[in-house]
């Protein structure tokens, strides 16, 4: 896992974002998405949206519902089926001081753009010696859980994560889907944006008018003394419902949001793991060269001393993504995460 070379200030936002009188609400995450997207658009003139279908469709997910309508087809615009094309064209508009929104249209097209991924975008503000930094976000529906079929249910973070010069962030709750784009948006780096597919239709709470915190800090959804569950993005539901069930078996499990992979809050998930002893890496990636390794590993160098048990990890299986129909089967779920915590308790 990377580290990005120049991390990002925190994002300065104006309109209601920048001032904390509250205007909660309710609204799915697909809803906040738009709503962090809507308010980019209006505060900031130099962002535009670009991607397959976002414009008059509004989005495969309907993430950009309504924006080519409010701004016009110059700042949310529509573009050829050709992945390397939008990221190449977003390059060209970020160099010349634009601050494009790329969407991909579901994880595992984003591939034919990984060229542009990898070759330039990563490594430009580091060519250059910090004078061209290239503020792309890159959005990414990801994940399974919704019966997609093959292209379109991949877990690809360990490709973003393992590449110097990108940050990757993935949000597990309504407001972190709005609070976390908005700081990716208003980031000089270029940020790689993991949006859970099965999460999007999901209601919950949230303030637009908060304050934005800046990108890099994890946060813990649930205080635990027995072990941690160490999560991100779509599995944090399942967490948080094996942690209710954990109760039974008569383990207080506390649980750990990462919303940022990198740069990755060592602080915040070394305090947290000195503190209880035992943790278990959560993901729906495959587990060989997953990103939950790198975590293992970051917690083992930091907590060994600390450690009752081995870190383990509850992944996806290392196959290609199974079919609809057995794709419950592949991702990790309450029994499996049990299953891992009783291995915990026994290896003490």
């Amino acid at each position: 896992m990377s580290t990005a070379s120049h991390p990002s200030p925190t994002p300065t936002l104006g309109g209601a974002a920048a001032r904390h009188t509250s205007a909660a609400r309710t609204a799915s995450m697909a809803q906040a998405l738009n709503s962090a997207l809507r308010d980019s658009l209006r505060e900031d003139p130099t962002v535009h949206v670009l991607g397959e279908d976002v414009g008059a469709l509004g989005g495969v997910f309907r993430i950009t519902d309504g924006l080519t309508a409010e701004f016009g087809a110059d700042r949310c615009l529509d573009t050829p089926l050709a992945e390397a094309g939008i990221l190449g064209t977003a390059i060209g508009m970020a160099m010349y001081g634009l601050r494009p929104v790329v969407e991909m249209q579901f994880d595992a097209f984003a591939y034919p753009a990984l060229e542009q991924l990898f070759s330039h975008v990563a490594k430009m503000r580091n060519r250059t010696a910090g004078r061209l930094p290239l503020p792309i976000t890159v959005r990414i529906p990801y994940g399974g859980g919704i019966g997609g079929v093959e292209h379109h249910s991949d877990a690809s973070e360990a490709y973003y994560t393992s590449t110097p010069g990108l940050h990757v962030v993935t949000p597990g709750t309504v407001a972190d889907a709005y609070g976390l784009l908005r700081a990716s948006i208003a980031s000089d780096d270029p940020v790689v944006f993991l949006e859970p597919k099965r999460l999007y239709w999901g209601k919950a709470e949230f303030d637009p008018a908060a304050p934005v915190e800046p990108i890099g800090r994890a946060v813990l959804r649930r205080t635990g003394t027995s072990a941690v569950l160490i999560t991100y993005g779509p599995s944090l539901p399942v967490c948080l419902e094996a942690a209710e069930a954990a109760q039974a078996e008569g383990w207080d499990l506390a649980v750990l949001d990462l919303r940022t992979l990198v740069p990755f809050d060592d602080e915040t998930v070394t305090r947290v793991v000195r503190s209880i002893g035992r943790a278990v890496v959560v993901h729906e990636a495959s587990g060989f060269g997953g990103t939950g390794a790198e975590i293992a590993a970051r917690v083992t160098e930091r907590c060994f001393h600390h450690l009752a048990a081995p870190v383990l990890r509850v992944t996806g299986f290392d196959i290609p993504y199974p079919p609809p129909m057995l794709e419950h089967h592949h991702l990790p779920g309450v029994d499996r995460i049990l299953d891992a915590v009783a291995r915990l308790q026994w290896e003490d």
